[in-house]
Formats: structure tokens, C-alpha cells, sequence
């Protein structure tokens, strides 16, 4: 008895047990028998892969039945052989046990379909004498039992030797026909039939020699339905050789080209493919093949010429046919990539298409095509050249397609990515990754076309991790959440706003929320905030995961819950500390999100106390901080990042800081971690160093809130003691340098917010003694008095001296810069707080800001290194630089992110030389003293006058802001700081420096352009531009310096302009002119209560102003969250100069909505437009060019809000003067070029529905006004929309009695209406029709007569080409106005020369009419005579 194989045991010793067994000749102990599927049918065939009925058949249908087989959920079990021989009890029921097995009948009964008989021979039977037909016996037929061709019956065989009997005797013999070779499917395919492709023949030969082919390559007949279809198509194939014999060479190519030029190529293709594949013609091939020679010299000589253009192609199609032949029959072993041995079962019957895979791969063509390649990708996420011939032993050539490309493709990843193979899997997820980490730092952006990470998002990749991090394998789990993190995160953008944390306001940021969520619907636009938001949420909880992940993909993943799966692989699998960390920046990154986030964060079982516990311990082993010490495991070791996750999510809000100070117990963490040096902690150094730094900056952070100050008082002496440290950080003694500066900016930005705590101390006391009413919660006072901060001015001062003594060194400087902005900062916050404590004498506060100005800061101005820090602010901004904020390349719009990937250049805002920082924090201090101390206002006069400071606010006003994006909104937000400490300095030097005045007009176009970029979070900053810049008449020194007399001056001499300056007259009592300059004086005067009206109607903003102004102030008890205002825009719109006339145009349009009619207008509306108008008036004279960003179309649409406000507003004499001379300035040349009424204008969502009212509004309450018909005639220029041209002259024809505007009053050129001629026939018709019948008089509407005129003369007399309507209905025209009554409207028509705007009329007219036009006057009249003759005789 045979031995079974043991292990251990090679190769070598199968093969010697399978020559044992063959050699005894045993029997198999296991036998193989595949059954047929009986559902399937034979072979396993399914409905699939039958050929389409050709015929109709009877099909029994089950009506009630579907036509496919139900999905069954969950999938059905699998079969079990053993299930068959079980127990069954005698009184079970059959019945039952069927429906068990089979719960739907479907799987039975489907559509019981007639077998197709058409093509069937039918035969009757022959007669016999017999009573019954003779019966067929098997021995009559001999049998041919072939070898190897499987098991077969005894039937069987006798069936299939019957009938191939039968096809021998039905076959035409071999003399019959002619076999040749066929021509190449390149070459003759299109030619004759659809799929075939004969050759020509030889013409000249007998009849039995033409070339012919045995039978078509294509056509069967199967589809012609009738019994005789195999004979149809031999006769089509004999046909169509007939008709190739008949033609020539050149005929046979021009045919084939014009088929090859009309045929579909894929339909060429599949034709090509079909005949290729044709097993019929290969045969005819291969016994041709054996006397080419022959067929050659058969061919004429005319002939020879395509005999030779298609020998490529025919050899070509030659060897692959001997190539398959071979393949099957007469291959070697030679040929083999692996030679097979004797010894080897079923090796007999080599099987060439399974062995090819092992040859060597064909080098990678270069293809040179526009069309691009397919992107590869290395295992390392690199991109791989298409041209690259990489060695297959690097693991990157695969069997799948392009297998001679190295490479795997993003398709082929997310294949990979569901294999059953774990490792498989994690590969995947790891290329992913790398692919997403190397797509996001821009590596792709020059060589791929499209987004990697968009492309990857639609195509679900972040489902993809989701479904991943759901795997129960720890190293699927490990990849899925480096792909995550790779996806979500950058490292750059946390090390950038760590390094601002430090500036001012540096603590608050943008929430991560992308601004491209959909837009909300026009009924919730009169929702309150609060309303908005739960609205919103109501709306994202009942969408499903992918739609919200569309354009939020942090709100998506924390609708699928990823918190919680996240804090179970934290909690019980506990990776390796690689995933550890990228766990920890994720949640992060989500913290940055947004408050909600932050909430949902917390209220995540066990997430956080995990975090705290296993990340941030109180004492761990020690060996962690042995050099060369290999970390296994990151739990239970103390870790920076678990720090900074908690400060981010302290950011979100108060309420959290609270809760993770004291659910979580934070303060014993901060205070063990604060209380240790960093030399102390058994960490790596630089580790230590960073866990200290983000626990001063979550202290930081709570105090901010007014919390955790108690600690200050337990951790003084540890504060004190590093502030006595600051002289060895700047000497450089530390070895990490940049890193200890870091914590020392933390550390003085802690002290900051302590101090500012601590400085409302006793007005929070005095409140909450005098506080008597149950209304409001008082607020308790901090538990820090002034006293205990007051003594740290003097070490932070004594280490700003020192560090600025190093200002000269550039590159000691730097960095040491973040500790100079604090320093400095805290000074500024110091001195606010001192100043206003009342147990300090106001005198010793005034000596110490003098002494600080004279000891320090003017020698800093004076310093050179100061001169090149104002230079530097231009190359620096990001307003003089758009691009230096614009998104990355792979940024997409459902992740926010700063891009900052690859790092920021030195001359960035946010760079290493960027002089932003210091400058701000400069600023800031000086504006503190000259608010505290206005003597000193002088001494710092010079800064306003440096010439780099100038260039850059010139520079930065007139350039257009960078569009909003997260990058964008964080930059700006600290480069507007800046400008507005700037301005607010320039405010105080306006009424103390008499040497102002030369700088009031750039500040005053400064604080312009910021009022309309500064965003939200900084409503305290706009509402003091309002207040104190924007309306400040000496930020308007063009009032005192003669600006309304020039004014008047250029209107009378029209300078720079050709347009006519006159005002158009009032439809109420007689109004006295009153020139511009006066106008202009009157609007200066009124400038504060310009201001009073534009500060009212900001009132909305209130809430928001309360929250910023609680910020800016320093008061912290009223902070609740780091976290500024999701960024949608600006906080005012571009065009907020007319917010008063619009608000007030909204006022009355929803109060007539909803029923309501204001017949009457109170008195302080009409003084709102009367100032509103009396700015705008004020900004277009002498501040033009801030409203350059408002199109000019959208400034007379504000403007017509004037006559859709009330009745009878515009008659009142102030409103009816402004709104003129604001009607001449955009009347203007330039103003009209640049007037484009069919763009899109922001505010309004139809500029021709705006139209419609504005007529309706006429017709009803214009009373003839001119001012009035002025607006109406505007937008009827010929070179806007034809559509409000037809409005008037179709639908609102009455009101051309009214539009009585004088031609010497209407400030446009007429040539505007009339050039070039009206093209339109319908809008021609109407100026005919409203001419002929009176509607249109030159007494009622001048201008728009001479209009009518002007272009229904130039159609009449038009003799251009032009289709046969218009021909006939010019004609038509030209007939009617010639037997016109009217002789002055005919004279006119006919008469009519050139606009002429000193004329009467408008217009000149001829004397007589020019020969050319009376000769086709008199043949179209002539004609209409002679038609008209017959009837007149009758």
C-alpha cells in the first residue's frame, strides 16, 4: 500500500510517489464527475449566451410572476451533500419539506419559449407499402468511434456518423469551386456586402477561372426568416463578386476609400474582428497558403498594383493564422517559456494562451498622442513616466491591463482595496495614501491633468477608509487611518497656525467649514441666526452620508460616527504609536472644525477620558527618554499632540474648556506638566519641550475665558522663574532654540490674557455690589486681583530692551520674533489694564508711558532695521500679492485647509521675514499710548510719513481683494489688524498734527476699501471705521480745500467730458437749479448725520458686534468661543454706500406684499434717502475709484429704488436734485462705456424684472416727470437687450405719451439709440405701427421718435441681401409710408438724413431724396401701381 506524503517531505519525493502509483497501475482512490448544472442547462449555458430569437415565438408568460429570480437577502446557503442522505420522518409532509427548500416559485416556472423551426428542412415521408413507417435501427449505420472525443453513447455516436454522412452527400464537390486567398481586412472589408470582402478577378479568363469565395465571410441567412436563407445569401455573395470583376483597380479604392469615409469606425472594427474571428475563412487561408505563387500569376497586370498594396496586410493576417495553427498544433518546446517533462500530469497537451503570462514583457511603448495616458503609481505614491522601463523584481508589473507599464492605477487600487487577501488590502490603503499625501503638496500638478483628490473623493474614497476602519484586521485599521489622515490633515497648516498663536488675536481662528455648502432658499433669508442654524441641522441629519460628505467632508464623517470607532481603536485594539499620532491629528483636524464638532467630540463615550488617561499620564517609565530607546507603544507615555487636541478643543467654546477642566480633570494635568522643566520630564528633549508649550497655550487659552486663573497664584513661582530665563534664551544657550522660543511666547501670551483677566477685576467687583436686579445672572469676579500681575511689567521690559538690541541681526531676529510680539503685546494689554485701574494714580501711569516712549520706542523708530520693516510689507501682503493666499492645486472645496502644504515663502505674510507680526504688535502698543496719553500723539508722527508704509496702504487699496477662501480669510484676517491700527493712529493725527492734512485722502480711501473686506469676527473693527474714519470731514479735506467750487468749475468748462451736463427738470413745482458744488458743500455738512443714518441702519449687526467687541476689548468673561464666524464674505457688501435706499426699498416692497399700502412717507425716511444719496454723491466726485468695484448697471438699478419707493418720493425737491446730478455722473462717457445691463449684477436676480416694475411704477405715478423718463429711457440703448425695447413698444405703449423728456435736457447721445440699424423685424414693426397710428408723436416722446425714425428709414431704404420675409416686409413698409396721409410722419420717413441734436427735430432732412433712393423708391411704388391696376379698372 501506497505511503501518504509527510511533511518535510520536497518535491523530488511527489514525483517518486507519483511514479510509484503509475507504475502499479492502481486504481484512483478518488473519482471526479462534474455534474450539469440543471438550471443552467447543458455546459452550464445561460439565457445570456443564446443567440437572439430570429423569429417570433410562442412564449408562455407568467403574468404574476417577475421575469428575473428575487434577491434573496441574506444570500442562500450553500449546498450541503450531506443534506441529501438526511433522516426523514414518515408523517413529515413532501409539501412542506418542497416549500422549505424552494420559497419562491419563480425558481421553477419562468418563460417556457418555443424551440425556432424556421430554418429546419422539412420533409415528407416517403410511402411505403408497410402499415407503419420503417423504423431506423442502429446497425444500419457503420460506427466511427473516434479516440479522445470523450464518453459517448453508442446513439450518440450512430446520430453523429449519420450525420456528417449526410453533410458529405449534400456537399459540393472539391472541382466545384475555387479556394483563394482573401484579401486583408484593412483592405477590402467596407467594399461590396456589409462583411465581406472579396477580391477582384481576373478579367479576360473563362468562365470557370473568375476569382470567387466558397462562401461569405459574414452573412449566414439566419435572420431572413425563411427556408431557403443559406441559398439568399450565396446568391448576395455571387453577386457581389460579379459586381467587383466588373470594376477597376482605381474604382475598387475610390470605393473602398468613400465606404471607409461614411461607415462608422467601430462598426469597421467590429467588421474586421467578425472576419478575423471566422473560422471558415481560416480554413480557406491555410490550403491557399500552400500556392500564393500561383494566385499571384493569375492576376492581370492591372491588377498587381493592389495585389502588392495589401501583401503587408494579407501577410500579416497570413502569420497570425499559421500562428494559431501552430499554437494548436505544431508548437515545440522550444517555443514554451517553461519545458514540460514526461513526468508531469497532463502535460501532454500543452496549452500555449495559459503559459504565455510567464514570457518576458515587451518593452512599454512610447506613444505620442495628444490624448493622455492613464496615471500609474509606484508603492511609494510616486508617479511613474509612461516611457519608464522599470525592472519587474520592484513588484510594480501585474497581469492586469497595460502589463508591459510599471505602475498601479487608481482603479486598480480601489480593486486591490476590496481583495479578500489582508495584504493585499492594506497595500492598497497605504498607496493610497501616499499618492493622496504626495497629490496634496502639489507633486502632481504639472503632469496630471485634473484633481487627484477630487477624482478619488467622487469615486468614494473616503467611504472606502470609512468601511476600513470597520475592519477587524489591525493592520487594515492602521493603513485606512494614515489614508484618513493624509486626506484631512496638514502638518504645515498646524505648524503655521501654531506659529501665529502667539499675534495678535492669533488665538482666534476661522473654523475649518468649507464655503461651498448649497445655497438656502429665499424663505429662510428672514430666519434669525438661530432659526438658520437648526434649520440646517434638521436638513443635514435627514440627508443621506454621501450628500453631506459632498461639500462637508468632516460633517460626514461624523455623521457615519467615526468618533467612536476611532476611541475603540484607541481604547481596546491600541496601535503602534504611528497610528497613535494620526489618530490624535485627525480628531484635531475635526476639532478645528467647528463648535458643533467640538461638542460631539465630548459628548463621545469614553473618547476623552481614554485620551487623557492612556496619552497624558501623570508619571510614566522613564526609559522613554534613554537616547535609542525603541517606543512599542505609545500608551501610557505623555504625548504633545494629545495636548494640543485638547487645547484645539478648548478653542471650540467655553463651556468645553470648562468641562475638560474639570469633568477631565485638565488643571492636575496642567498643573504637573507646568509645574516640571522641560530638562525634568522624562521625555526626549524635544518632545518635553513641546508638551510644556501646548500646556501653556491650553492654559492660555482658558484664560482667555477668564478660567483656570487660580492656578496663576500656585504656579507663580514657576512663571517667574522662567521669565527670569529669558536673558539665556536670548543669548542662544539653548539647544533647541526655535522650540523654547515657542514656549517662551506661550508663556508671556498666558500672562497677557492673565493680565487682562485680572485688569477688569474690580469693575466686575463693583458690578456685582451694585447689582440690585434679579434680571440678569451677575457675573462673578476672577479669582486674580490687579496686584498680582502688577509686578511683571518689569521683567517683560527688561527683556524687550533686550531682545530689540539684537534687531540688527537678521537671522537672530527671526527668530526670535515670536517672543518680541508678545512682549510687546503684553505691554499694549498692560498699560489698556493699568490705566484704568482705580487704585492706580493716572499721573505714575502717564511717567511710565513716557518713559517707555522716550526709552525705548522712538529709538526703535529711529532704528534702520525699522525703515526695511516697513519695505518689507509690500512684497509681504497678501492684498498687494493675491496669489501668494491662493488655494493649493489639490485643494478641494469639501476639505478647508490654509494651504500651506510645502511651506509658505520668507516674503509671506505668514513667512520667516514677514514683518507683519512685530509691525501689528507695534501698532497696537503705540495706539494703547496715545489713547492713554494724547500729548504723546506727536512724538509718534513719523510713523504715518515713512514712505514704505505709504507705498504699501497706495498699493493695497486700489488692488482687488483675493477671493474668500479659508487660505485667504486667515491671512487677511491678520493683515486688516494692520491697516486698522494704522488708520486708528491716522485718526488721532487728523485733529492734533497740522501736517496731516497731505496724508488724509489715502487713509480716507484706505478705510473705504477696508470697510468692504473686513470679515467676519471683526464687527468691532468696522463699526470704529464707521464711527470715527469713514464720515470724519477731516479725512475729506477736498470740503475745506475748495472741492465743491471745482467741482462747479469742470461742469462749466466739461472737462474731460463731451457729455451734456444739463439737468433734467421736475414734474412738481418749479425747482430752482442749483449746481453741483453746491450740492457737494450741502453733503459735506451733513456728514454726521450721513454717519447717524448709515450707523442706524447697521443696527443688525448688533450681536455680532457685542461678541467681536468682547474680543477686541479684552473682555473675557464675555468671550465664548475661540472659534471667529463661519466665513461666507465680507461683513458688508461691496456696494454698502446705497444699504439705506436698498433696506428702505425691501421695507416698503414687503409691507405692499403683504397687503399693506404706504400712501404716505414719514418725514426721516425722506431725510434717509435725501443723506444716503448726499454720500453716494459725495464718494463719486471725490472718491471715485472706491466705487470702480461696483458696476455701473447695478449702481442705477440702486438708483431706480428711488422711483419703486413710495409714490411720490422722487418729486420731493432734495431727493429729485441729488438723484440728477447723480443721473449726470453716470451719464458720463466713461460710466455709459462701461454700463453692461445684460450681465449678471450682484444684488439682483433680474435686471429686465426690475425693468417691468419700473415701467408699471411710471405708468401709474410718474406724472410726466423727465428725471423720471430719463431712467426709463436709459436702459433702451440699442446695444442692451431687444427685450426691454419690446416691453415699451409692445406691451406698454402708453407710456411713450409721457416720456416728454426735451431733447436739450437727455444727457445720453442719441447716437446710442440709433447706431448700429435695428435688426430685429417684430421690434421694427413696432416702431412702425406706433408711428402710423399716433401712439409715438415727436410733442409726446422726442427722443424716442427720432429713434423710430432713424431706424425705420434705414430698413425701408435698406437694399442689402436678406431672406425673402424681411425683403417683403421692408417693401411692404416702404409702400405703406408712401401712401401715408400724415405728410409730416411721411416726410420724415422718407426725408430723414442725420441726427442732428442742435436741430428742432433731432434730425436733418434731405431737401430731395439722393438718386439711388428715389430710383428704388420709384420701383417699389411703381410695382404696388401696376398690382393695383386691374382692380382699379374693375
Amino acid at each position: 500500500m501506497l505511503s501518504r506524503p509527510k511533511p518535510g517531505e520536497s518535491e523530488a519525493d511527489l514525483l517518486r510517489f507519483q511514479n510509484q502509483f503509475l507504475a502499479a497501475r492502481a486504481s484512483p482512490a478518488v473519482k471526479i464527475v462534474k455534474k450539469a448544472d440543471k438550471r443552467k442547462g447543458k455546459e452550464g449555458s445561460t439565457d445570456a449566451e443564446r443567440p437572439p430569437l430570429q423569429d417570433s415565438k410562442d412564449v408562455v408568460m407568467l403574468d404574476d410572476f417577475p421575469d428575473t429570480l428575487p434577491a434573496l437577502t441574506p444570500a442562500p446557503p450553500k449546498k450541503s451533500k450531506i443534506k441529501s442522505a438526511s433522516v426523514h420522518f414518515e408523517d413529515e409532509d413532501a409539501e412542506e419539506r418542497l416549500e422549505s427548500h424552494d420559497r419562491h416559485i419563480t425558481a421553477v416556472f419562468s418563460k417556457i419559449i418555443e424551440r425556432d423551426t424556421s430554418a429546419a428542412a422539412m420533409t415528407m415521408p416517403v410511402p411505403t407499402g408497410d402499415p407503419f413507417p420503417r423504423t431506423f435501427h442502429r446497425s444500419e449505420i457503420k460506427s466511427e468511434v473516434q479516440l479522445g472525443s470523450g464518453r459517448k453513447s453508442i446513439f450518440a455516436q450512430k446520430m453523429a456518423a449519420k450525420r456528417a454522412a449526410e453533410k458529405a452527400a449534400t456537399a459540393p464537390s472539391a472541382a466545384e469551386c475555387v479556394q483563394v486567398t482573401s484579401a486583408a481586412p484593412d483592405a477590402l472589408d467596407p467594399v461590396g456586402s456589409v462583411g465581406e470582402a472579396p477580391l477582384p478577378s481576373s478579367r479576360g479568363d473563362k468562365d470557370g477561372d473568375f476569382l470567387t469565395s466558397q462562401r461569405p465571410c459574414l452573412i449566414t441567412g439566419e435572420g431572413l426568416g425563411s427556408l431557403k436563407s443559406e441559398q439568399e445569401a450565396q446568391a448576395i455573395h455571387r453577386e457581389n463578386l460579379e459586381k467587383l470583376q466588373s470594376m477597376s483597380e482605381e474604382e475598387i479604392l475610390q470605393e473602398q476609400a468613400r465606404l471607409l469615409a461614411q461607415l462608422d469606425p467601430s462598426l469597421v472594427a467590429f467588421l474586421k474582428s467578425q472576419r478575423g474571428n471566422n473560422e471558415g475563412q481560416k480554413k480557406e487561408l491555410k490550403m491557399e497558403l500552400n500556392r500564393p505563387e500561383e494566385f499571384v500569376e493569375s492576376l492581370p497586370v492591372a491588377q498587381h498594383g493592389v495585389r502588392s498594396s495589401l501583401s503587408m496586410q494579407e501577410s500579416g493576417l497570413e502569420e497570425h493564422v499559421r500562428k494559431k495553427e501552430n499554437m494548436k498544433v505544431e508548437i515545440t518546446d522550444d517555443d514554451l517559456p517553461v519545458k514540460p517533462r514526461k513526468e508531469w500530469i497532463h502535460m501532454d497537451n500543452v496549452e500555449f494562451e495559459k503559459l504565455e503570462w510567464m514570457k518576458d514583457l515587451p518593452s512599454p511603448r512610447q506613444k505620442k498622442t495628444k490624448k493622455g495616458m492613464q496615471a500609474r503609481f509606484s508603492l511609494k505614491g510616486e508617479l511613474i513616466p509612461a516611457d519608464a522601463d522599470l525592472p519587474t523584481h520592484l513588484g510594480l508589473h501585474h497581469h492586469g491591463e497595460e502589463a508591459e507599464r510599471a505602475g498601479y492605477s487608481l482603479q486598480e487600487l480601489f480593486h486591490l482595496s476590496r481583495s479578500q487577501v489582508t495584504q493585499q488590502r492594506t497595500l492598497a490603503l497605504q498607496v493610497l495614501g501616499r499618492i493622496v499625501q504626495r497629490a496634496r503638496a502639489g507633486e502632481f500638478a504639472s503632469s496630471l491633468k485634473g484633481s487627484v483628490v477630487r477624482l478619488l473623493l467622487d469615486a468614494g474614497f473616503l467611504f472606502l477608509l470609512r468601511f476600513s476602519l470597520d475592519d477587524a484586521v489591525e493592520n487594515v485599521m492602521a493603513a485606512s487611518v494614515g489614508a484618513l489622515r493624509a486626506l484631512l490633515v496638514s502638518l504645515d497648516d498646524e505648524k503655521y497656525l501654531d506659529w501665529t498663536f502667539s499675534w495678535y488675536q492669533g488665538m482666534a481662528a476661522f473654523p475649518f467649514v468649507p464655503n461651498n455648502e448649497e445655497e438656502e432658499e429665499e424663505e429662510e433669508e428672514e430666519l434669525n441666526g438661530t432659526e438658520k442654524s437648526q434649520d440646517k441641522k434638521l436638513k443635514d441629519e435627514n440627508k443621506p452620508d454621501p450628500d453631506v460628505a459632498r461639500y462637508d467632508v468632516v460633517k460626514g464623517l461624523l455623521k457615519t460616527r467615526i468618533q467612536h470607532r476611532l476611541r475603540y481603536i484607541l481604547e481596546v485594539v491600541r496601535p503602534v504609536p504611528t497610528v497613535v499620532l494620526d489618530i490624535l491629528h485627525i480628531l484635531t483636524h475635526i476639532a478645528r472644525h467647528s463648535s458643533e464638532a467640538c461638542s460631539q467630540l465630548l459628548d463621545c463615550p469614553r473618547l476623552i477620558e481614554t485620551i487623557v488617561r492612556e496619552f497624558l499620564p501623570t508619571q510614566w517609565d522613564p526609559k522613554v527618554a534613554e537616547p535609542g530607546f525603541l517606543l512599542t507603544s505609545l500608551h501610557g507615555v505623555a504625548c504633545a499632540s494629545a495636548m494640543k487636541f485638547i487645547r484645539v478643543l478648548a478653542s471650540g467654546g467655553r463651556n468645553a474648556t470648562a468641562r475638560l477642566l474639570n469633568k477631565f480633570e485638565m488643571k492636575s494635568r496642567l498643573s504637573r506638566f507646568i509645574a516640571e522643566s522641560p530638562l525634568d520630564v522624562p521625555l526626549p528633549r524635544e518632545e518635553a519641550v513641546r508638551l510644556s508649550t501646548e500646556a501653556f497655550r491650553l492654559w492660555a487659552v482658558a484664560a482667555a475665558y477668564g478660567q483656570a486663573c487660580d492656578l496663576y497664584s500656585d504656579l507663580y513661582p514657576v512663571l517667574v522663574r522662567i521669565l527670569q530665563s529669558l536673558p539665556e534664551l536670548i543669548s542662544g544657550k539653548s539647544p533647541v532654540v526655535e522650540l523654547s522660543v515657542q514656549r517662551a511666547a506661550a508663556v508671556v501670551t498666558l500672562l497677557t490674557h492673565v493680565t487682562q483677566t485680572a485688569g477688569y477685576m474690580a469693575e466686575l467687583q463693583a458690578k456685582l455690589s451694585s447689582n440690585n436686579s434679579e434680571d440678569s445672572e451677575p457675573i462673578p469676579p476672577p479669582p486674580i486681583a490687579w496686584s498680582q500681575v502688577s509686578g511683571l511689567q518689569p521683567f517683560l521690559e527688561t527683556s524687550l530692551k533686550k531682545i530689540l538690541q539684537q534687531i540688527s541681526q537678521t537671522e537672530t531676529w527671526q527668530t526670535l520674533q515670536p517672543l518680541t510680539t508678545a512682549c510687546v503685546i503684553f505691554l499694549g494689554v498692560y498699560y489698556s489694564a493699568y490705566s484704568q485701574q482705580p487704585s492706580v494714580n493716572p499721573v505714575d501711569c502717564l511717567e511710565e508711558l513716557e518713559s517707555l516712549t522716550l526709552e525705548v520706542l522712538q529709538p526703535l523708530l529711529s532704528q534702520p532695521a525699522i525703515d526695511s520693516m516697513w519695505d518689507l510689507l509690500r512684497p509681504c501682503s497678501a492684498l498687494c500679492n493675491p496669489l501668494s493666499c491662493s488655494p493649493a492645486p489639490e485643494s478641494v472645496g469639501s476639505i478647508a485647509s490654509l494651504s500651506c502644504t510645502g511651506g509658505k515663502p520668507p516674503l509671506s505674510l505668514v513667512g520667516s521675514k514677514s514683518p507683519f507680526p512685530f509691525l501689528t504688535a507695534l501698532l497696537f502698543l503705540i495706539n494703547n499710548i496715545t489713547h492713554i496719553h494724547k500729548g504723546l500723539t506727536s512724538k509718534y508722527s513719523s510713523v504715518l510719513g515713512v514712505r514704505g508704509l505709504k507705498d504699501y496702504l497706495h498699493q493695497s487699496w486700489q488692488t482687488g481683494p483675493p477671493s474668500v477662501t479659508p487660505s485667504s480669510a486667515w491671512i487677511l484676517h491678520h493683515e486688516y489688524h494692520l491697516q486698522y491700527f494704522v488708520l486708528a493712529l491716522a485718526r488721532r493725527m487728523a485733529g492734533t498734527c497740522p501736517d496731516y492734512a497731505q496724508h488724509a485722502s489715502l487713509h480716507h480711501c484706505v478705510a473705504m476699501a477696508l470697510l468692504s473686506r473686513l470679515l467676519p469676527g471683526s464687527e468691532h473693527l468696522a463699526h470704529e471705521v464707521l464711527l470715527d474714519l469713514a464720515f470724519n470731514p477731516e479725512f475729506l479735506p477736498e470740503g475745506k480745500a475748495g472741492g465743491p467750487e471745482a467741482a462747479d468749475f469742470s461742469d462749466i468748462l466739461h472737462l474731460g467730458t463731451s457729455a451734456k451736463l444739463a439737468q433734467p427738470g421736475s414734474a412738481a413745482a418749479f425747482l430752482p437749479k442749483v449746481t453741483r458744488g453746491a450740492l457737494l458743500r450741502e453733503s459735506y455738512q451733513n456728514l454726521p448725520s450721513i454717519r447717524s443714518c448709515y450707523l442706524s441702519h447697521f443696527v443688525h449687526l448688533q450681536p455680532t458686534l457685542t461678541r467681536s467687541q468682547a474680543s477686541y476689548q479684552g473682555r473675557n468673561y464675555l468671550i465664548q468661543s475661540m472659534l471667529l464666524p463661519e466665513v461666507k464674505g465680507p461683513i458688508l457688501p461691496s456696494d454698502w454706500p446705497f444699504f439705506p435706499l436698498i433696506s428702505l426699498y425691501n421695507k416698503v416692497t414687503n409691507a405692499e406684499t403683504r397687503g399693506a399700502i404706504l400712501n404716505s412717507l414719514p418725514l426721516d425716511l425722506i431725510n434717509t434717502v435725501t443723506w444716503n444719496l448726499q454720500w453716494v454723491l459725495l464718494l463719486e466726485t471725490w472718491r471715485s475709484k472706491i466705487l470702480q468695484s461696483i458696476p455701473t448697471a447695478a449702481k442705477l438699478a440702486r438708483l431706480m429704488c428711488v422711483f419703486l419707493t413710495g409714490n411720490d418720493l422722487f418729486l420731493e425737491a432734495p431727493i429729485h436734485r441729488y438723484t440728477a446730478a447723480l443721473l449726470s455722473v453716470y451719464c458720463q462717457p466713461k460710466a455709459l462705456d462701461s454700463l453692461n445691463l445684460d450681465a449678471p449684477l450682484p444684488g439682483l436676480a433680474s435686471f429686465h424684472d426690475l425693468y417691468i416694475n419700473l415701467l408699471e411704477q411710471f405708468e401709474g405715478v410718474s406724472f410726466g416727470d423727465p428725471l423720471f423718463a430719463v431712467f426709463v429711457l436709459l436702459p433702451l440703448q440699442k446695444r442692451f437687450s431687444v427685450h426691454l425695447r419690446l416691453s415699451v413698444f409692445g406691451e406698454h405703449t402708453n407710456i411713450l405719451r409721457a416720456l416728454g423728456v426735451p431733447l436739450q435736457q437727455f444727457p445720453v447721445p442719441l447716437e446710442r439709440y440709433t447706431s448700429p440699424p435695428e435688426d430685429n423685424l417684430n421690434l421694427l414693426r413696432l416702431y412702425f405701427r406706433t408711428l402710423v397710428t399716433g401712439a409715438l408723436r415727436h410733442t409726446w416722446c422726442p427722443v424716442l421718435y427720432v429713434v423710430a425714425v432713424a431706424h425705420v428709414n434705414s430698413f425701408i431704404f435698406s437694399q442689402e441681401n436678406t431672406t425673402q420675409e424681411t425683403d417683403a416686409a421692408r417693401k411692404s413698409m416702404l409702400r405703406k409710408t408712401w401712401l401715408l396721409v400724415d405728410e409730416n410722419l411721411k416726410k420724415h420717413l422718407l426725408y430723414y438724413r442725420l441726427l442732428n441734436a442742435e436741430s428742432p427735430l433731432g434730425f436733418d432732412l434731405y431737401e430731395q431724396l439722393p438718386p439711388m433712393r428715389l430710383k428704388y423708391l420709384q420701383i417699389v411704388t411703381q410695382k404696388e401701381i401696376t398690382e393695383n391696376a386691374p382692380a382699379t379698372d374693375l
